[in-house]
């Protein structure tokens, strides 16, 4: 699993938007071996569509106890369903913004958020930890990794004075992920070729300062096409990050994405039809 990368940005003065770094990521909260039965669980009792379809002989070897099939369960809610959000910390300002943006995804997605203070709220938002990130999808549910008290999302560099643009960019970004959408550059369609010495490199420093081993896990792996829904990569996808193009050896680089593409509302359209 990746831990959780340490932030060494500097907070802006007051009244000065912070300018973003290109490389100001995410992290993936992946739950660990040990939960990831679990996971499955939650995700199987939420809905049974997130059941891997597997020939008999293989579902009953990987039904072993010591076997886990996380990587080939799916984490998505059931349709219809109704998503209660809580924040733990955070001013007025930060709330409005989130709130405004969240709603956004419904207009697709057959969810629905709503925001109050219910303490068995499935999405717990706080402002307070470091990075940015987000449970993916029914991961949320399980308590021995995400405590009732405790965030499930969080926007760490996110502030009254941030620009509306990088809100719109992390709000929408970590409720797809709280959806059960991945990134986009780990699609198991991703389109860009990694420098992976130059990645190495630009991720172990500032803001990030990452290990090898989270460079891979959030950068650099890939998912399998048994784990995830997917659609040939979209460089316009809320769910994909700017990459400079030295980070590429073609030298073709991804941007700055702040709105939900139309493959991205097509793909909520069908992942949670109305």
């Amino acid at each position: 699993m990746a831990q959780k990368a340490k932030k060494n940005v500097k907070k802006a003065a007051a009244g000065t938007p912070k300018k973003r770094s290109p490389y100001h990521l995410c992290i993936d909260r992946v739950l660990p071996a040990n939960l990831q039965t679990k996971g499955g669980d939650a995700a199987f009792r939420e809905n049974e569509s997130n059941r891997p379809k597997l020939p008999p002989a293989l579902a009953k070897a990987l039904s072993h106890p010591g076997l886990a099939i996380a990587v080939l369960r799916k984490n998505l809610w059931q349709p219809g369903r109704t998503l209660k959000v809580r924040f733990l910390d955070g001013s007025a300002p930060q709330k409005q913004k989130v709130e405004a943006l969240a709603h956004q995804w419904s207009n697709y997605a057959n969810i629905t958020f709503t925001f109050g203070d219910d303490k068995n709220a499935e999405i717990r938002i706080s402002f307070k930890q470091e990075g940015s990130w987000s449970a993916v999808g029914t991961d949320c549910l399980v308590e021995q990794y995400f405590p009732k008290s405790q965030p499930t999302m969080n926007f760490g560099w996110l502030e009254d004075n941030t620009d509306d643009e990088e809100y719109s960019r992390v709000v929408l970004h970590e409720f797809g992920h709280a959806l059960g959408a991945i990134h986009e550059h780990q699609s198991p369609d991703g389109g860009i070729q990694w420098n992976v010495p130059a990645v190495m490199r630009a991720f172990s420093g500032p803001p990030n300062n990452w290990s090898p081993d989270e460079i891979k896990s959030n950068i650099l792996d890939k998912y399998s096409k048994t784990q995830t829904n997917f659609t040939n990569f979209d460089p316009d996808s809320i769910m994909l990050y700017e990459f400079p193009a030295d980070l590429t050896l073609n030298d073709v680089g991804t941007h700055s994405n702040s709105k939900l593409s139309s493959k991205d509302r097509a793909f909520m359209l069908k992942t949670y039809p109305k």
